[in-house]
């Protein structure tokens, strides 16, 4: 092992420049005039995927983006592991507030800022450096198959139904994902729990066109105090959800839980501090960790109406949009709580305007149990790699394909990220810490060899 760690140490300038190579490639798959960049950095991945030593490289089709595959399967006796990650990435506007090219990775202060840096490129790349190692140095101590998809930042559309028609190959022990956050600077973690997701998009339609508010004010609803009230009427003062039947379903904390997270070092006045937060706010009985861990949400994400330039216009606007999302926790089903909110919009809406309501995506929560044997060596793995045992917790956002794995292959997942909360995943000016991805190159590795030993499960 200490050949491998070695290895890893002595090529970290290496890897700096094929990650900047690899985030050079704009595979921004919301966009459709991107769609050639994302199939280049497919290529790019298999390439480098059979450059570092891996097996049976190739592109598989989807009805959208294809799906990277590779393996190496020669560690008989072994478990085997299934790495997933994803090669495409969000959109970069507003470009305005970047402060260097966001496909131009640059470092400053210890960190490579880019577009994919934390979500997902560093990550996967972390993980291929580690094989890289191994198999330079005689081989893996276990066996692993890799699927980078395409379509993650976009709601996974093809995913589930790829997984489903290659449960044979992609047979496995443990699913491995490192597309997540750290828990603080300084502080690694492993995550044992996600929350899902239910992504709407309201629309009113009030006229036929918009109409001149001293002409027509008074005469007809205006949709965009309509659909503002009917977004108002989802919450009461609060912040609890007033949809009929939306808590039916939700697991309670466990008082255990509830303590253990009390004790981590999370410090509010900073929080606040960080994010430009004047004052929390949430749902009455919980603290802003468990709100945003273990308390499900819904959210406005976008509004849309009228006139929104420079000045004044006097326009009764024709129609209104609003993106709604709803984050769920264990136990709820995502089927059920989109056919509440829908009734709810449906039910609620006035009878003066158009309704269409459109679901967009969505996914189940996740949770395991974090005294499970793989969770178990991803931390200590995570203690080798960055020199201090992590603590263990959950995350607000949402991977759907982990409960995809659980349910379609029946096997267990390890959360195995390096990003900070604060690197701007979404946002303009997305950075990796690469005191991060070096000590994640070397825990990956240690991952590998704790799995590895455990033998066939």
């Amino acid at each position: 092992m200490n050949n491998v760690i070695d290895f890893i140490q002595v090529n970290r300038e290496r890897y700096l420049e094929e990650l900047k190579a690899l985030l050079a490639i704009p595979s921004i798959s919301a966009l459709p005039q991107h769609a050639g960049d994302v199939r280049k950095c497919a290529e790019w991945c298999g390439d480098e995927m059979r450059r570092v030593g891996l097996q049976n490289v190739r592109l598989i089709e989807t009805p959208g983006n294809p799906v990277v595959y590779g393996d190496w399967l020669n560690a008989p006796g072994a478990p085997t592991i299934l790495f997933y990650g994803h090669y495409d990435v969000q959109p970069v506007d507003p470009l305005n507030l970047w402060e260097s090219p966001p496909f131009e990775a640059t470092i400053r202060d210890g960190e490579i800022y880019a577009r994919g840096a934390a979500d997902d490129k560093g990550q996967v790349f972390m993980h291929l450096k580690a094989i890289e190692a191994f198999l330079k140095h005689g081989g893996l101590p276990l066996n692993i198959k890799l699927i980078l998809e395409g379509e993650e930042e976009v709601g996974s559309e093809n995913l589930d139904d790829f997984i489903r028609s290659h449960k044979d190959e992609l047979k496995a022990d443990v699913v491995v994902i490192s597309d997540s956050a750290m828990f603080a600077r300084g502080v690694p973690s492993i995550c044992y729990g996600l929350r899902g997701l239910v992504y709407f998009q309201i629309d009113l339609r009030g006229s036929s066109t918009d109409l001149h508010s001293g002409s027509f004010g008074g005469a007809l609803i205006n949709p965009a105090f309509a659909l503002s009230q009917l977004v108002a009427g989802m919450k009461d003062r609060s912040g609890r959800i007033k949809i009929p039947g939306f808590y039916d379903d939700v697991r309670p904390l466990e008082e255990e839980e509830r303590k253990a997270w009390a004790s981590l070092p999370f410090n509010e006045k900073n929080y606040r501090r960080d994010f430009g937060i004047p004052k929390v706010f949430g749902e009455t009985g919980f603290t802003t960790l468990e709100r945003t861990w273990a308390r499900p949400t819904l959210e406005v994400n976008g509004l849309l109406s009228g006139f929104t330039g420079e000045g004044a216009k006097t326009v009764l606007p024709a129609v209104s949009m609003a993106k709604i999302s709803m984050r769920l926790v264990p136990d709820q089903d995502p089927n059920k709580i989109a056919d509440l909110f829908q009734k709810y919009v449906e039910d609620n809406a006035p009878k003066t305007v158009e309704v269409k309501v459109t679901r967009m995506h969505g996914g189940k929560p996740w949770i395991t149990s974090y005294d499970n044997t793989f969770v178990q060596a991803a931390g200590r793995a995570i203690e080798q790699g960055f020199g201090k045992p992590p603590v263990f917790c959950r995350e607000g956002g949402s991977i759907p394909v982990v409960s995809t794995f659980q349910e379609e292959l029946g096997v267990p997942a390890v959360l195995f990220g390096v990003g900070l909360p604060d690197e701007n995943a979404h946002a303009p000016n997305e950075r990796l810490d690469l005191g991060n991805f070096h000590s994640g190159i070397v825990a990956s590795a240690i991952l590998y060899k704790e799995i590895g030993s455990m033998g066939q499960p």
